[in-house]
């Protein structure tokens, strides 16, 4: 790192007035802080980061300095050689700035290959963190879980459902399909049984009691998925604020259970959402065309990705897909981050880069058609570029992609020409941000501890902390359950005219 760098980095952490994602100050002005260890691991887990040693972030990034850099360096670079699992080999240099002594670490990422990084005192459950916002969090031990199966590939949707008979897929699909793959791949299955053809796909497998259909099978192709997985199935609501429900406790304007099999379940949220969508006036020429208020390929592939890549292990089946309306955008959330190689910043780029954590269903979904969409997917890695591209031909934001580990959030937002939520004008002075209508948002019409809140926002810890205490001391927000400072501790809005009913302090 160069001098001019350190210099922009600092500059930044000023503006800002916080830590960020990729950058991470501390004091350490006679010691290394024991939070290096968590800071380490947060990086290696996200997309690396560089940690400043000699800045106090409560002296507004004070340069106070190292009294001996040499001995930071010695114990950073064995703090990360011999305490972190794999060792780490950071990047490490002594920096003159503003006339003090700071030591400088880029901290590289971790292939995924690797992960989880973790302190090896704590063990990997304890050990693990990923850097959210501008804050060192705890990997849940589902997190954990996540990045030890994207060491390889997962096979959950492989695995026959021996609860399941053959006359559980439906028989319309199954037969649509069947022809569709002895069409298109003659020379493998021209000659061969419905059977075989299901087998070789792998819609069905073989268990001790026969074939079975696979998970995978069950969800492309059968009649009620929903009987042996209740949830895996697709919540719709929309919401009569840009907060989520109305001041006026009215909590929903709709909401609808789609279940059925992926490419019902496609076609039904897209039919749910059509139902609450306005239609807008475009001038074309002499005259004028009605579009959607969303175009219809974007949503398609919101809900296609988010019901094809969605988490299948068993820690996870337990949650839906969730899409959600409001006034100014959609959000489509899928339990289970980004697999493999793919990256958020390539994602919709040139190169079509694509991984799916359930290879099976992906290509079973490449040959099962939809009522009059054609197939559920192409299996092409394009779905990205595609919504990106409808949304651009809309006169609309691009989409907006948050990866969390656990979870994957696509946001469809408003009209080009209209000011972003929470933005500042160019010329306005950088200061704290205010979170306080995130956290509502995030908080909704449900009871959320602070962990859940952390990871809804993707804000730190630190900061969900300071303002739920200011919220709670306005009045929007209060405490249940639980003793002072008690993990049990959970959070809901305050309603315009509703009493609290004892929420207890910090």
């Amino acid at each position: 790192m160069t001098g001019d760098e350190l210099e922009g980095i600092v500059a930044r952490l000023r503006a800002v007035g916080d830590d960020t994602a990729d950058v991470e100050a501390k004091a350490a002005r006679t010691a290394l802080p024991k939070s290096v260890r968590e800071t380490v691991s947060a990086f290696q887990n996200a997309h690396g980061g560089v940690l400043v040693l000699g800045l106090d972030e409560k002296g507004g990034f004070e340069a106070t300095g190292v009294d001996e850099p040499a001995k930071i360096r010695a114990d950073l670079a064995s703090l990360c050689a011999q305490e972190m699992e794999p060792p780490v080999r950071p990047l490490v240099a002594t920096h003159t700035f503003e006339g003090q002594q700071l030591v400088v670490a880029e901290i590289p990422e971790l292939d995924a290959a690797q992960r989880p990084s973790y302190y090896k005192g704590a063990g990997m459950n304890r050990g693990s963190f990923v850097r959210v916002s501008d804050g060192d969090q705890h990997l849940t031990s589902y997190e954990v879980q996540l990045m030890l199966a994207a060491r390889g590939q997962p096979v959950d949707d492989e695995q026959p459902v021996v609860s399941a008979d053959l006359d559980d897929l439906d028989p319309e699909l199954v037969g649509a399909y069947v022809a569709r793959i002895r069409r298109d791949r003659p020379r493998i299955f021209g000659d061969t049984s419905d059977e075989t053809v299901l087998r070789r796909t792998g819609v069905v497998g073989p268990t001790e009691t026969g074939l079975r259909p696979t998970l995978a099978g069950l969800l492309a192709l059968g009649t009620y998925p929903q009987q042996h997985f209740p949830q895996l199935s697709l919540t719709f609501v929309r919401y009569p604020s840009v907060d989520g429900p109305g001041a006026d406790g009215i909590r929903f304007l709709d909401n609808a259970h789609v279940e059925g099999p992926v490419p019902l379940m496609v076609r039904d949220a897209l039919a749910a959402i059509r139902s609450n969508m306005a239609r807008r006036a475009v001038v074309t020429g002499a005259g004028r065309t009605d579009v959607w208020e969303y175009p219809e390929i974007a949503l398609r592939e919101a809900i296609t990705n988010a019901l094809a890549h969605r988490d299948l292990s068993p820690a996870s089946r337990g949650t839906q897909v969730q899409v959600e309306m409001y006034p100014d955008r959609i959000v489509v959330r899928n339990p289970g981050g980004l697999f493999g190689p793919v990256r958020l910043d390539r994602l919709g780029g040139d190169d079509l880069v694509s991984s799916a954590r359930n290879a099976r269903l992906m290509k079973i979904l490449e040959d099962v058609e939809m009522p009059g969409l054609g197939t559920v997917c192409e299996n092409r890695g394009s779905g990205i570029r595609d919504m990106r591209t409808a949304l651009r031909n809309a006169g609309m934001r691009p989409p907006e992609l948050i990866d969390r580990i656990s979870t994957f959030t696509v946001t469809l937002g408003s009209l080009v020409d209209q000011p972003a939520r929470h933005s500042l004008p160019s010329h306005a002075p950088r200061q704290r941000a205010d979170r306080s209508a995130e956290i509502l948002r995030a908080i909704g019409a449900e009871q959320l501890s602070r962990a859940q809140i952390t990871e809804r926002t993707g804000l730190s810890s630190g900061i969900v902390t300071r303002w739920l205490r200011r919220l709670r001391e306005a009045g929007d927000v209060e405490a249940v359950g639980g003793g002072p400072r008690s993990p049990n501790i959970t959070y809901r809005r305050v309603r315009a005219g509703q009493s609290s009913d004892g929420g207890r302090s910090e």
